[in-house]
């Protein structure tokens, strides 16, 4: 008899646990969708409002409901945006941040593979240095860069944003690019020695190559924080000529009065270049996480 019930309780026993598990399981899967689709609409639905309101005109504005469409798209505000200097604007936002990530990138990475090439107090040294730019805000700091760039006769002039950006987006690039080229095999360093490489040719026969993702990466990630700039371009120029993107767009609010229509149509032209890069890009930025962060 006590044969007969032991298998029925262990079955009992077993099935309780996986009972449970699916429970939690279903649980975790109805948090993480509902998590998501909350997300998802936290990010869409601004979108959606930006764009729908670029395309509607002044009175659509001010009598349709917020989210509902335009009942007469129009690009009129766009055709504004374009007339009103746009072009200089953008243009000095690209020629910006090229100049900022290409002076980033280029100091970064010789900076992290000496750093990682060489194990001396010198190189260790340098790191925590450039580790320690990473506790300097950027505001506390704005006053000395500002006299620094009076006393450089580089005020009021695209140089005056670019060299600022670059030095302060060089920490967290260093830091990313270390943490990548220290997971590549010594072996292939030491075999391109025994080759009789120097240190340049291993830069860029063999760090820069296999570095790629990560070089994509920051990047991406310092075109950005470049590209939505503000106090530099607030702070270090003046001239209407001289003005980027987002310093422009408080310039449009300004020149459009309540034409909140147009303001939209210029950040949705604001957007779009980095949204091309992003795409373009976003195999090698995904790839350059994983492999970065992931190790």
């Amino acid at each position: 008899m006590s044969t007969a019930v032991t298998p029925r309780r262990t079955a009992t026993a077993v099935t309780a646990p996986r009972r449970t598990l699916t429970a939690v399981t279903t649980v975790r899967r109805t948090v993480t969708g509902g998590a998501t689709l909350v997300w998802t609409a936290l990010v869409v639905v601004p979108v959606y409002w930006l764009v729908v309101t670029s395309l509607r005109g002044s009175t659509d504005f001010t009598t349709a409901s917020p989210l509902a469409p335009p009942a007469h798209p129009t690009l009129d505000n766009y055709r504004t945006v374009l007339d009103g200097g746009f072009s200089t604007y953008l243009l000095n936002s690209v020629v910006v941040t090229a100049a900022a990530v290409a002076i980033t990138v280029v100091v970064a990475l010789m900076a992290a593979f000496s750093i990682v090439r060489y194990t001396n107090p010198w190189s260790r040294l340098s790191f925590r240095l450039y580790l320690l730019g990473l506790a300097i805000p950027l505001q506390a700091v704005i006053i000395p860069v500002y006299l620094l760039i009076i006393r450089m006769h580089m005020y009021d002039s695209l140089l005056a944003i670019v060299l600022p950006s670059a030095a302060f987006a060089l920490p967290v690039t260093v830091m990313i690019l270390v943490s990548f080229l220290r997971d590549v095999p010594r072996s292939l360093f030491e075999a391109m020695v025994v080759d009789g490489a120097g240190d340049w040719r291993m830069l860029f026969s063999l760090a820069a190559p296999l570095a790629r993702p990560a070089l994509v990466t920051v990047a991406v990630y310092d075109g950005l924080q470049v590209w939505n700039g503000f106090l530099f371009p607030l702070i270090l120029t003046q001239s209407g000529d001289k003005a980027v993107l987002p310093l422009a767009l408080t310039l449009y609010k300004g020149q459009f009065g309540i034409n909140v229509p147009a303001t939209m149509a210029a950040v949705v032209l604001s957007t779009l270049p980095m949204l091309v890069v992003f795409v373009l890009a976003r195999r090698q930025l995904v790839a350059g996480l994983t492999a970065g962060f992931s190790k």
